[in-house]
């Protein structure tokens, strides 16, 4: 026992030398002694663990993303080029690309090949590249295609094969847009697993409604797939709200491009078969 401590009360101070100040500590001692027996027996050694799951996890350091979602939307993305003519491909020949993509794609996975958490410049910037390569080869297929229907070009004049290359090039645009969603949100993956933004680009209602979710909650591919695919099919936000400049721009092309490409692909097919 510590030589200011009472006989009676561990921690509470013994003989004070002057009796006013003495009372105001007893008061106060006596005051702790309640508040601490009000607390029910089974909160009071809880784990620390426990003080953790009072912050959501998306607004704290977590152990990072699973590799396989975006992987998949990856090789779906790769594999959707196939089925697209020569004629729309950026590069020929057509294979080159898609190989080159499958390329990065590995080196990804190598680097991360359970979870998304390794913190690198390179990595970052071979993210953006894969990205930017299936971005920039559908934005070419799409042009052309639109090019080509609005020019009632010969190549359009089979109905199958325009709905099914012009229904490949609307996937890739969905997964290609939600890698981008993915890949900026709060820095990235990475940034979202250490926490290091503390301002979300776009709102989920588990943000804004925790009780909905649980708190090891936080955003994953698969989320901003689902935002991606409800931007392109209602051309507008649905149950998830962007909030930064960037997101809203981005959040519009991405409407208009969906917009376009379907109107003027359903409008050609329908006329063919007429």
């Amino acid at each position: 026992m510590d030589s200011t401590e009472g006989p009676d009360q561990p921690g509470k101070p013994a003989g004070i030398k002057y009796p006013e100040a003495g009372r105001g500590l007893d008061a106060v001692w006596e005051r702790l002694i309640k508040l601490e027996r009000s607390v029910p027996g089974q909160l009071r050694n809880l784990p620390a663990e426990v003080g953790k799951e009072a912050v959501p996890a998306w607004r704290r350091v977590t152990e990072g993303e699973a590799r396989w979602q975006v992987s998949l939307a990856v090789a779906a993305a790769i594999l959707l080029q196939l089925p697209v003519s020569g004629r729309l491909a950026l590069v020929r020949p057509t294979w080159l690309l898609p190989v080159l993509e499958a390329l990065v794609a590995i080196g990804l996975i190598i680097a991360n090949p359970r979870r998304i958490d390794r913190q690198s410049v390179m990595l970052r910037y071979a993210s953006l590249t894969l990205i930017a390569l299936i971005s920039l080869a559908n934005a070419w297929s799409a042009g052309r295609l639109i090019w080509e229907i609005v020019n009632r070009s010969g190549s359009t004049s089979d109905a199958s094969t325009l709905l099914v290359t012009g229904g490949a090039i609307w996937v890739t645009n969905v997964i290609a847009f939600a890698l981008w969603y993915w890949d900026f949100d709060r820095g990235g993956p990475v940034a979202r697993a250490l926490a290091i933004k503390p301002y979300p680009d776009f709102e989920f209602p588990q943000m804004t409604s925790p009780e909905l979710a649980p708190p090891s909650w936080e955003p994953m591919f698969a989320d901003y797939f689902y935002l991606s695919f409800t931007n392109a099919t209602a051309f507008s936000p649905t149950d998830v709200l962007p909030l930064s400049r960037w997101a809203k721009m981005l959040m519009l092309v991405q409407s208009a491009v969906s917009l376009l490409l379907a109107a003027l692909v359903i409008a050609r097919a329908v006329n063919i078969l007429r």
